[in-house]
């Protein structure tokens, strides 16, 4: 047990006091029995007589106060502890939010840089068409027909898929201008086909067998009509299909892809033996309106409008509410929108009927 003092008296001198003062009940039983009995009596003496009061502790006391204390030590723990966990969580918020702002950033001008990549720079383009549009070829585009091809190309929002009918003295142009896209070009003759990518591994060509004939072109025309709810319908996938008019031994790959632009500048068609371009027209507009995804609406070019074969084929197949503008009756623009499931046209111009009567 432990002493403590009355407030009258300093707790560490009554300690002290004590200390000496009060033998330890060991020592005096120890002592003889007289000599202890005039301990004991000194001892009652002192304590009644004096005005130091001893009050017992019992050691109870102090385990309450080590155990205060713990339960401080562990509060301060627990405390600095959540303090620690709310930091780093704020800290990783605000990290994560700062990289994915970086990372939003970093991917747009990214995105922009590769669309600028893309696009030649203008001055190698007006270099490109004028040195095309002054070639020595008498069969060439002029230099406005060939710009407003380019400016389609280069308004594309990614690489174009550029379908090209027709082997011309524009090929490596067209090739050139729809930088990083992907140019196809289709010909009837597999001979100069086969000379141009031998030449040219860079080009892209393929060859196709016509069956049509520029004399048949009234005969085409009301077979398509006739059949337009079934084998030569505006959307479908012409590989399947038996229609007359349309391409159906392309390679596979090509009915699949959405083309962002098509120029129908071949077959042959100066004699009424020859293939025309009513094949290429017709299967244009079918490509047009059956794509899947990319942009919803497709440009169709037409070289040589001026010509029966081209300008009827185009109104019949393209029609005349999609025409953009025609340069001097030698090249036609038309925008050929792609047809839903849900629209469920089955007609390519919407004034079908008074084409038809």
């Amino acid at each position: 047990m432990a002493i403590v003092a009355s407030p009258s008296i300093p707790f560490a001198s009554t300690l002290n006091w004590c200390s000496i003062q009060i033998p330890s009940l060991k020592s005096l039983k120890n002592l003889p029995s007289a000599t202890q009995k005039t301990h004991t009596q000194t001892m009652k003496n002192t304590v009644n007589n004096g005005s130091t009061k001893l009050i017992l502790l019992h050691p109870y006391v102090q385990k309450q106060a080590s155990s205060t204390r713990l339960y401080w030590l562990i509060a301060a723990v627990s405390i600095f502890a959540v303090a620690s966990l709310l930091t780093f969580i704020y800290t990783r918020e605000t990290f994560t939010t700062t990289t994915s702002t970086i990372a939003a950033a970093t991917s747009i001008t990214t995105a922009a840089s590769t669309l600028n990549h893309h696009i030649l720079p203008k001055s190698v383009t007006k270099a490109l068409i004028h040195y095309a549009a002054n070639t020595n070829s008498s069969d060439h585009m002029s230099n406005t027909d060939i710009k407003q091809i380019s400016d389609v190309l280069r308004q594309c929002q990614s690489p174009c898929n550029f379908l090209v009918f027709g082997l011309t003295p524009e090929t490596l142009l067209w090739n050139a201008l729809n930088h990083h896209g992907r140019t196809v070009f289709i010909d009837e003759n597999r001979y100069y086909a086969a000379y141009i990518e031998e030449k040219h591994p860079e080009i892209e060509a393929y060859d196709v067998q016509y069956t049509t004939k520029i004399s048949e072109l009234n005969d085409l025309i009301t077979s398509v009509r006739e059949q337009v709810r079934n084998e030569c319908r505006p959307v479908q996938n012409l590989l399947f299909s038996d229609c007359k008019i349309g391409l159906n031994d392309l390679p596979n790959q090509l009915y699949e892809l959405d083309w962002d632009v098509i120029l129908v500048d071949g077959p042959r068609g100066y004699w009424p033996e020859g293939p025309g371009r009513m094949s290429a027209i017709f299967t244009a507009g079918v490509l047009a309106r059956s794509k899947k995804g990319g942009n919803r609406k497709t440009h169709v070019f037409v070289h040589d409008y001026k010509r029966k074969v081209e300008r009827v084929s185009s109104e019949e197949f393209l029609c005349k509410e999609n025409l953009v503008k025609s340069s001097k009756d030698l090249l036609a623009h038309y925008m050929v929108e792609r047809v839903t499931e849900e629209s469920n046209s089955r007609h390519f111009c919407r004034n079908h009927s008074v084409r038809a009567r």
